[in-house]
């Protein structure tokens, strides 16, 4: 590859592109399955994912790393900043659905900490600005710390996303079940 070549387009991009998403959907719920599983999930050799990723930390670091360019993708996809701010959280709940595999890899196992960048924050201030509109809005329960409410979300999607994995509950129906349930616990009363 040219020092000019992207390498995230082509042939080697999608390559990559596919063992990464591999990582995240085997490693988020087994953080030490074989590679051999994360190799097989994306339809690639062992020598293969050797080429891009010569060990399981370079593969955890580089999968940490495109976990949260999908989720900023994603969430700036969602338009946050527009609307009113209960659309708005609803595009980010659908938002986060899109991709949580991504979420539930890179938050899943406190391990992958070490990959987070210094200055990241774990509560996103747009998540937390987001209730507060909503709150000055009047149409989220001002009694509820934003902080909280972010938690909650949290707790939803990864709660969704094992029922998707039981069979408990089908994929479609996950976001409009959290917006659901996320609108019964903090819309304002009255």
């Amino acid at each position: 590859m040219t020092s000019t070549e992207n390498p995230r387009r082509g042939a080697r991009g999608r390559t990559r592109r596919a063992i990464l998403r591999a990582a995240a959907s085997v490693l988020a719920h087994d953080r030490n399955a074989p590679l051999s599983a994360v190799a097989e999930r994306a339809e690639v050799g062992r020598s293969t994912l050797h080429r891009y990723f010569p060990d399981r930390g370079a593969l955890l670091a580089a999968t940490f790393e495109e976990s949260l360019s999908e989720m900023g993708r994603a969430l700036e996809e969602a338009r946050p900043e527009e609307g009113s701010a209960l659309e708005a959280m609803r595009r980010v709940v659908s938002a986060h659905v899109e991709v949580i595999e991504w979420v539930v890899f890179a938050f899943g196992d406190p391990a992958n900490e070490v990959y987070m960048p210094d200055d990241a924050d774990p509560e996103p201030d747009f998540l937390l600005d987001l209730v507060r509109r909503g709150q000055d809005e009047g149409v989220l329960d001002p009694g509820s710390d934003p902080s909280w409410v972010v938690h909650v979300l949290w707790a939803l999607l990864f709660t969704g996303m094992e029922q998707v994995e039981a069979g408990r509950m089908p994929r479609h129906s996950l976001a409009p079940t959290l917006i659901r349930t996320l609108e019964g616990g903090i819309l304002a009363r009255g």
